[in-house]
């Protein structure tokens, strides 16, 4: 230990070192280094009091200044805290014995002084006690509170404080306070200024906070109340100054705005009241009306959690600590647990490529994922090419080619790739056999999951087919042929009965009337198909508008069944073709069209023998019901299928595709619909209208429920199941499960089948580990891998991975019970669930920052989500996908992740393109699918 003396300076008096003015960066004189005379001349003054009570003074040496952190009352003996975490000490001798120095040098620039030394109270304090004794003695509660700002300011430092930073920002971090910034607001000043002057109604809009002008105006009058005034209107002056101030990178600036937020009266005090108040606020600003209702109990939430000694108020430094430890109090769901070496390592083969061997890896990379495309689309394009060479090539020897040249042979050949097409886009709409294929070795060479993408490959292949032959027709071979002379005419007589034809006979011909209506037929039908009509982008008004939706483009793509038979008339009445083998139209279309008619008679009568009761109906908020439905004997299905439901008392015809929530062992079917269109809010009345129907509360017993479902609702039938791309998740090591609101529904089924997997296999471990101890032999664990239908099942993946997007907290409703039991039966940490709400502002955003608050003292006193009412933690905004991926990756190296997602087209394609990318950077391959209806 050594001592080291202080410079000694001249006396005064002292009451406080905030009475006096003392900064908090006074400089010193120690150890013979020249530091100032101030600190010098404090010492002293406490010295002279040594006989008051104790104070502890804590100091950080920086360089070549000292910063005084802390000067608190003492509560023990004058010895350093155990929260000063000293290296190495050195006792200090203040020169008059009455007090102590502990002296800590770390091995870095900054050290620590604290000091135990005499108190002089002030002479407004001595004086309001009638005795010493009174005037000295403090409070405990008041002690005990200061003893934990000690605590509390000991343990700020500055990395805490950055991070902290980050989370309290008043400016969207996209829009950092640059002159650009702020050149943007003086434009919107001019516009919403009225004599040089900004209402303070207008102060949201001008700064940006168009969407929270209640929060923006707590911040005006926070900085309003700085002024010592209220004021309704500003200058552009006071606004720049008021930007300056919301714009400040300093923690302690934006921490002080944030706190006078809610300190409505200005007394550097916060009651549970003004608490109440700025959560309601925040609550306004992230449209979360729950969170506004319950605003009071999660007020004496923060103020248990920050005002353990009940003083009835809270003060800077305390809403301070929170937010610097707002981490500690999170317990998160589970994160990826990845670490820089396993990244390294993943990485390791992509660094040490040249050019050439990252040419190969990116061609092998872009192989692997579009090889099953490739082949099927290259087979297509040569078949259709050789087709219309051969048919091209025909023609071109026959006589005809001398009076209509290259027009006749142009037009046949397209007429035949024709007969192919129309052949072939029939095979991807029949569901039944696509399903059946999936559960082939035939997955492995077909996409089946772009069979809807083929089909409208094929319907512009078609487009083009016909656009060619008619042209050709109406505007080449007729007028040559019609135009030909007597002489010419005489070579092809025959093929007309040895009639020259005339144009208006060509199109009035057999040939001509179904060629003419087939084409009419098929604009129509393939007008209300496209996007614009189907998706009701296209605005008609009434009563045009039935024209566009899901109905208009249903009932349209019926006429094509008219379109075949056409076809086959057509066909059939060729004025240059006579021999029954030669005309080929039904050779190409009767087996495709006797398939599909095949899929459709069984979907008749599997409807009628699959015709379902409905057990329970669940009204879900976010326009979302739920049908829990009996299941028909025989129906099975795997994680991720869809069923077609139809009510025959809404429509005889209508059927709608609707993806499967429950798990292929559960004793039911459930699907969750959400009310979009008129069927599905037809559908929601006829199951809800009826007071005795059972919803979510009801009570019913399963015998009542089925009782009920006979005295009378309506009849509801199922079609199904359809494959779909989820179906396969057990091909892949590692799920990464993404959903877009309602798009979380195929996926939940995923969730409940790996959850029952994991109880069944826990239960047949443990009755075979009962039944070896017996038996004194080891049992055989094969039936661990048999679902609940008896099907084998394949233990390939160890993780699955969901993510579910949605912008209205009530979607979390919907599958609270599934999310619940995720976190308390996967003990082994195979499933996490990630949510994230994008109505909330961005993590960081001041207009967010309470609610984190709360959202983590909540978790960490009751194990609840504030938002989603469960276990799982809710983020704000969206994710961060890059991250997910590079995690996912760092995580699973030399593994194949399978990247199933339903939602919106405009996030596929970013996740389309993140998968490739780390596919190509990483040892580890994603496979991307998207969900189709």
């Amino acid at each position: 230990m050594k001592t080291v003396p202080f410079g000694r300076g001249g006396t005064g008096e002292l009451n406080s070192p905030r009475n006096q003015g003392y900064s908090s960066s006074t400089p010193v004189v120690m150890g013979g280094h020249a530091y100032g005379a101030m600190l010098p001349k404090f010492l002293n003054d406490l010295r002279s009091n040594h006989h008051q009570e104790l104070v502890e003074i804590t100091l950080e040496l920086e360089d070549n200044a000292v910063t005084l952190c802390n000067v608190a009352p003492s509560t023990g003996n004058a010895s350093p805290s155990p929260s000063s975490n000293h290296v190495a000490g050195d006792e200090v001798d203040g020169g008059g014995g009455s007090g102590s120095v502990s002296f800590s040098r770390s091995h870095s620039i900054t050290s620590r002084i604290r000091m135990k030394l005499p108190w002089l109270r002030s002479m407004s304090l001595r004086s309001s006690g009638s005795s010493e004794s009174v005037a000295t003695v403090e409070d405990p509660v008041v002690a005990a509170r200061n003893a934990r700002k000690m605590i509390g300011k000991l343990e700020r430092t500055r990395s805490r404080a950055q991070r902290a930073l980050k989370g309290l920002r008043f400016i969207s971090e996209k829009e950092e306070a640059t002159e650009e910034m702020w050149k943007k607001v003086e434009e919107r000043f001019k516009l919403l200024g009225k004599d040089g002057f900004l209402a303070r109604e207008d102060f949201g809009e001008c700064i940006g906070m168009e969407n929270s002008k209640e929060f923006a105006l707590g911040i005006f009058d926070a900085l309003a109340r700085k002024k010592e005034r209220k004021v309704s209107k500003i200058t552009k002056e006071e606004l720049h100054q008021f930007w300056l101030q919301i714009s400040d990178q300093s923690f302690d600036a934006r921490l002080q705005i944030f706190f006078d937020m809610a300190d409505s009266n200005d007394d550097g005090r916060i009651t549970r009241e003004e608490i109440q108040e700025l959560i309601m606020l925040s609550a306004s600003a992230n449209k979360l009306s729950k969170l506004k209702e319950q605003a009071e109990g999660y007020a004496a939430l923060i103020m248990e959690e920050l005002d353990p000694e009940n003083l009835g108020y809270i003060e800077l430094w305390q809403l301070e600590m929170l937010l610097l430890q707002r981490d500690c109090y999170m317990n998160y769901s589970r994160q990826h647990s990845t670490t820089s070496v396993s990244w390294s390592q993943n990485l390791t083969e992509l660094k040490t490529r040249n050019v050439i061997q990252r040419l190969c890896k990116t061609l092998q990379s872009l192989a692997s994922q579009y090889w099953r495309r490739g082949w099927i689309l290259i087979l297509w394009l040569l078949t259709i090419a050789c087709l219309f060479a051969w048919k091209f090539y025909q023609y071109r020897k026959k006589s005809t080619f001398q009076i209509m040249s290259y027009c006749l042979p142009i037009a046949k050949g397209a007429a035949e790739t024709l007969k192919l097409n129309m052949a072939l886009i029939l095979l991807p709409v029949c569901g039944n056999t696509l399903t059946w294929l999936r559960s082939t070795r035939a997955r492995k060479f077909v996409p089946f999951d772009d069979n809807i993408n083929f089909h409208k490959i094929i319907a512009v292949a078609i487009l083009v087919g016909i656009a060619v032959h008619a042209c050709t027709h109406l505007a080449c071979d007729f007028p040559l042929l019609i135009n030909s002379s007597p002489e010419m005419f005489s070579l092809i007589s025959s093929e007309f009965n040895n009639k020259k034809p005339t144009y208006k006979s060509l199109l009035t011909g057999i040939e001509g009337v179904t060629g003419i209506t087939m084409v009419s037929l098929m604009a129509i039908s393939f007008t209300f198909a496209s996007h614009y009509f189907r998706k009701n982008a296209v605005r008609l008004p009434p009563p045009f508008n039935r024209l566009t939706g899901f109905n208009a483009f249903w009932y349209s793509h019926h006429l094509l069944g008219l379109v075949y038979v056409l076809l086959l008339i057509h066909g059939s009445s060729l004025n240059l073709t006579h021999h029954w083998y030669q005309k080929t139209t039904w050779m190409y279309i009767s087996v495709p069209l006797l398939l599909y008619v095949a899929e459709r008679a069984l979907r008749t009568c599997r409807s009628e023998h699959y015709s379902v009761k409905v057990l329970k109906v669940s009204v879900l908020p976010g326009n979302v019901f739920s049908l829990i439905m009996s299941k028909p004997n025989g129906f099975k299905y795997k994680s991720g299928q869809y069923i077609f439901l139809q009510c025959p008392k809404i429509s005889p015809f209508e059927w709608h595709p609707f993806s499967i929530t429950s798990a292929p062992g559960d004793e039911y079917l459930t699907v969750h619909i959400r009310t979009v269109g008129d069927w599905t809010q037809a559908l929601k009345l006829h199951f809800t209208k009826d007071d005795n129907l059972p919803s979510a509360n009801g009570s019913a017993t399963l015998d009542e429920l089925v009782e009920m479902d006979q005295r009378g609702q309506p009849r509801l039938l199922v079609d199904g199941p359809y494959g779909a791309p989820a179906q396969d998740y057990q091909n892949y090591d590692v799920l990464l499960l993404i959903g877009l609101g309602i798009g979380a529904t195929p996926f939940i089924s995923i969730l409940r089948d790996l959850l029952n997997h994991t109880r069944t296999s826990d239960e047949h471990a443990e009755s075979n580990i009962e039944t070896s101890r017996s038996d004194g032999s080891s049992s055989s664990f094969t039936s661990s891998n048999l679902t609940p239908d008896g099907n084998k099942r394949s233990q390939r993946t160890t993780n699955a991975y969901f993510y579910w997007v949605t912008r209205e907290p009530e979607s979390f409703e919907w599958f609270k019970g599934v999310m619940d039991e995720v976190a308390e039966m996967d003990h082994k940490g195979q499933i996490e669930l990630h949510n994230h709400l994008t109505s909330v502002y961005e993590e960081g955003d001041a207009r967010s920052t309470l609610i984190k608050m709360i959202q983590a003292l909540n978790h960490a006193k009751h194990g609840v989500d504030i938002l989603s009412g469960t276990r799982v933690r809710t983020h704000f905004a969206r994710p961060n996908w890059n991250e997910v991926f590079t995690k996912l990756a760092s995580k699973h190296p030399c593994s194949t992740v399978g990247v199933f997602y339903c939602g919106m087209p405009v996030l596929a394609k970013e996740l389309k393109k993140l998968s490739l990318e780390q596919s190509h950077k990483t040892t580890t391959r994603f496979d991307f699918h998207k969900e189709y209806f």
